[in-house]
């Protein structure tokens, strides 16, 4: 009983589960998107703080990690551990995950992967698009039991980077955020 799970947020760099390996690739067909309220780790029911959540995209990939949990204590150590952190986010979906580009075959097929849907219905939390300012001012001023939300946005950019990953939507918005708060700094006279 092997099972596969992809991350794309914070599971990217802090997996909390025991795995056998992992790998860096992508899935296709959806973008990566600070669409959904976080009242449970970076923010709080007053105060929602932002998250990444995946919106499908016909031509785009999203890069994360996907990690390898073979032994069957692991997959249900992992499972029960996963649906307690993931908990805002209403849907899993299996998908094809690749690790080259030019390759049409997947390097492995059905990974797991949970995705806080756009139905207000489901996702209670779904906060959904807003312009980079207004997402920004949010992430700013949102904190919750996991610390400040900036430090999701700044962990998950770095954790790009290291992954040789340069996601836009992730760059834009740490760059917008350390232009706000850049501005609210003091100037020394």
């Amino acid at each position: 009983m092997v099972m596969w799970v992809f991350g794309y947020g914070s599971l990217i760099w802090k997996a909390g589960f025991h795995y056998d390996d992992r790998l860096v690739g992508f899935i296709k067909g959806y973008r990566r998107v600070f669409y959904q309220g976080s009242t449970d780790h970076r923010g709080t029911s007053e105060y929602p703080g932002r998250t990444v959540t995946l919106e499908p995209a016909e031509e785009e990939v999203c890069w994360g990690v996907a990690y390898k949990v073979s032994r069957k204590e692991d997959v249900e150590t992992a499972l029960e551990y996963l649906e307690v952190r993931e908990k805002q986010y209403d849907k899993k979906a299996y998908l094809d995950f690749y690790t080259d580009l030019t390759a049409s075959m997947p390097t492995v097929s059905r990974v797991m992967v949970y995705i806080a849907s756009a139905d207000k219905k489901l996702n209670k939390n779904y906060l959904g698009p807003a312009s980079l300012e207004e997402i920004a001012k949010q992430i700013i001023h949102a904190e919750g039991p996991s610390g400040p939300n900036r430090d999701y946005l700044f962990q998950l950019e770095k954790a790009l980077l290291q992954l040789g990953c340069d996601d836009k939507h992730v760059m834009d918005l740490a760059n917008e955020v350390r232009s706000i708060l850049s501005e609210k700094e003091p100037t020394a006279s």
